[in-house]
């Protein structure tokens, strides 16, 4: 219900992010009451690192508040494919943020598209697509393992998001997406071992006019396989791409600031001409000093000033 549009307060049945550092982001369901092990129901006490979280405590309070634990305090926010993504339950690998990102761009989708997924294991990306293409899109989602296109299902349902997604259970490879879909998504995604082996069941289901067709694999032999058949089946713009996260670390460093008061003139010309001819001595003499080369830096600069004949005849009078 919260995944659907923001809202102010928790309700009951919402999930809710719990943030107590950068690291340390769980998932929390909003009910008072839970069933334990044995079938009886217990209250719902969340256990973490900084004490234990009433979850019934959490009802009617603001997103983005802060909230007491036992030993500690925490924030509750308002959920999002992001922070669904780094909290969710692993029933498979999933994929992260900046690959989510690059996929959705890559396959153009805005609200009101029809795509397709394929397969949905943990259903972090089915989120992200979900957002991209609600309200007036929808979300045709494929997984061949039954307990886990049933347990997206739930969730799903939980979520509120019922409405934008339907969850189907089959092996794309073999039987493709159904007769239903066919020549009606404007992109498809696939997420499998053998991605080859779907491509020309994608090909049926994007619509005559064209559409997008993105594959996820780890191993460069994949995508060598897919890149033949889609060359094959005669799909144009082909590119490969590889998306790698970097943090960047903000350093502060001091340098010495270097006293230039040497260069000031004095308004007494008499004395600025003393001035010079001393430089210009302690440059003579500090010049036949092999470990006195800094004083090179300071005297050339003194030497510099004097222009023309006035410079010239400095070394005349030697």
């Amino acid at each position: 219900m919260s995944f659907d549009g923001y809202k102010d307060q928790i309700k009951e049945g919402d999930t809710v992010i719990l943030y107590l550092t950068i690291t340390q982001v769980y998932s929390v369901k909003a009910e008072p009451k839970i069933l334990n092990k044995k079938g009886n129901l217990v209250d719902n006490v969340f256990q973490t690192p900084y004490g234990a979280l009433k979850c019934a405590e959490l009802l009617g309070k603001y997103y983005g508040s802060k909230i007491s634990l036992s030993k500690g305090w925490g924030y509750v926010l308002q959920p999002t494919p992001e922070l669904w993504t780094i909290t969710l339950p692993h029933r498979t690998q999933i994929i992260y943020t900046p690959d989510i990102s690059m996929i959705i761009l890559q396959l153009e989708l805005c609200p009101g598209s029809i795509v397709i997924e394929s397969g949905t294991g943990s259903g972090s990306l089915s989120h992200a697509l979900i957002r991209a293409v609600k309200p007036h899109g929808h979300l045709y989602t494929f997984d061949f393992h039954e307990i886990r296109a049933t347990t997206a299902r739930t969730e799903f349902n939980d979520h509120g998001l019922a409405d934008y997604v339907t969850v189907g259970c089959r092996d794309v490879c073999d039987s493709g997406f159904g007769d239903d879909l066919d020549y009606k998504a404007d992109a498809v995604f696939l997420d499998l071992p053998h991605p080859w082996l779907a491509i020309p069941h994608a090909l049926k289901s994007l619509k005559e006019t064209g559409g997008r067709l993105c594959s996820f694999s780890p191993c460069i032999e994949q995508v060598q396989k897919s890149c033949l058949e889609l060359l094959k089946l005669g799909f144009q713009e082909i590119q490969t791409m590889e998306v790698l996260q970097t943090q960047y670390a903000v350093q502060y460093r001091h340098s010495p600031v270097l006293n230039l008061d040497f260069l000031k003139n004095e308004k007494d010309g008499t004395e600025r001409e003393k001035k010079r001819t001393g430089s210009f001595e302690n440059y003579k003499r500090r010049s036949t000093c092999n470990s006195a080369w800094t004083y090179w830096i300071f005297d050339f600069c003194d030497i510099t000033s004097y222009m023309g004949k006035e410079f010239t005849d400095l070394f005349k009078s030697e």
